[in-house]
């Protein structure tokens, strides 16, 4: 009862497939009726059904020889009549496995096709008349088995031996089993490897379109992270320095208050940017910035510019680099003095960010800041680009980042997204 079992669920699958393919013909019919009314582009069509079910209707032609047998024009009826139903059987089993590649290819399905030549070679020329039908069903079979390369000699050959028995019965009029039979053949194959290829494409598409959400979903996740991260980190640094300015200097206190506010109105700015894709730093922007972040602070801040004026996309990327490590010596270095360092050349820019901290690289808070999410979507970043970034203790103490960039031959700044989604 086993094989009853799997014939029972591979019937079930049948029907599942076909009900897919009955609810796609509806949406298309809809999209169709809703395309024309409204002047748009007309959907695709979506082709026949992958399934056996699309070749079994054939087996009808067989209907004559299943008549002579019961109106008794066949001799031997019990032979005409287990030949009939090995033959549905054989059809059947190459018509399930001529959908799934790996089965269409394999050997026991080429087994199977041969005795299904075999036996309608038996039936055809044993009886002729009607039985001769079973050559355009061999040839269905043998188009939706055989796809590739053997094809058209494979064709060949049914369609002649076909010709060659009808030829026994009928005479010249054998030609028009051999003709129906290699159309038969050619045009299952081409129907079906086009229907094939159009759902292949139609997955790759599909498959194209989820992961270009997902690339965005990731660019503005990493993007929030970066524009948030330092924005939170500026007010905090800004507030406790107003706090502490608050008892004894109220004019400076209220002057960190409104940088404070600036800080807030340019990150809405920022998002509203960020959110569109658009977003295009200023290395200038980001080191006054920095600047004023680090002085809040009470860390000294050093800057040094030196070289020719950068592409935007160079400044853009190397403003990216700026904001992060500035974030990570306010929040993790104990630092009081960060020198950074642009050194543009005629090929390449280096861009260098370094304290005196006294945190180590490998402990603490300060772990998290080098091997976070920020440093390694910048690194993403500028390999993309065709540059690197370093991030490391540094000989002399402190932390160090370093990054470098071609000068020329860079597309204008896209965000791409990392490998996996960043939290702030």
């Amino acid at each position: 009862m086993y094989w009853m079992r799997g014939v029972r669920g591979r019937l079930r699958e049948w029907r599942a497939a076909r009900e897919r393919w009955r609810a796609d013909v509806r949406s298309f019919r809809a999209a169709r009726k809703e395309a024309r009314r409204t002047g748009a582009e007309l959907p695709e069509q979506p082709g026949p059904p992958p399934t056996a079910f699309s070749l079994v209707p054939w087996l009808l032609m067989g209907l004559g020889a299943f008549s002579n047998l019961f109106q008794g024009k066949t001799p031997n009826p019990w032979i005409g009549g287990l030949g009939l139903l090995a033959f549905n059987s054989l059809y059947i089993y190459v018509a399930a496995r001529a959908f799934v590649k790996e089965k269409r290819q394999a050997l026991s399905t080429r087994v199977a096709l041969v005795l299904l030549a075999a036996l309608t070679c038996g039936l055809a020329g044993g009886y002729g008349g009607n039985w001769l039908l079973f050559f355009p069903l061999l040839g269905l079979a043998t188009g939706a088995a055989l796809r590739g390369e053997h094809l058209r000699w494979a064709g060949a050959a049914v369609a002649v031996l076909g010709g060659a028995v009808a030829a026994g019965h009928e005479g010249w009029n054998g030609l028009n089993i051999a003709y129906a039979t290699w159309i038969s053949t050619m045009v299952t194959a081409a129907i079906l490897s086009l229907s094939e290829a159009v759902r292949e494409l139609r997955a790759a598409r599909e498959q194209l379109a989820h992961q270009a959400v997902e690339k965005e979903r990731l660019r503005f996740s990493r993007d929030l992270h970066d524009l948030l991260g330092h924005t939170m980190s500026v007010i905090v640094v800004k507030s406790e320095a107003a706090r502490r300015l608050a008892p004894r200097d109220m004019d400076a206190a209220l002057a960190q208050i409104t940088d404070i506010e600036s800080v807030g109105r340019q990150a809405l700015t920022e998002i509203r940017e960020a959110v569109t894709g658009y977003r295009q730093g200023s290395l200038g922007t980001e080191l006054d910035r920095a600047r004023s972040v680090l002085d809040a602070a009470g860390v000294e801040p050093v800057a040094v510019r030196s070289g020719a004026p950068l592409a935007p996309a160079t400044e853009a990327l190397l403003g990216w680099v700026v904001r992060e490590a500035v974030t990570n010596v306010v929040r993790h270095s104990d630092a009081t003095r960060c020198e950074i360092t642009v050194d543009g050349g005629t090929e390449r820019v280096s861009l260098t960010v370094a304290d005196n901290g006294t945190a180590a690289a490998g402990a603490g808070p300060r772990a998290e800041g080098v091997g976070g999410t920020g440093l390694k979507g910048l690194t993403e970043r500028l390999a993309a680009a065709g540059g690197s970034l370093r991030a490391g203790p540094s000989p002399r103490g402190g932390f160090t980042v370093v990054a470098d960039l071609p000068t020329e031959g860079q597309e204008p700044l896209v965000p791409t997204a990392p490998r996996e989604p960043r939290g702030c």
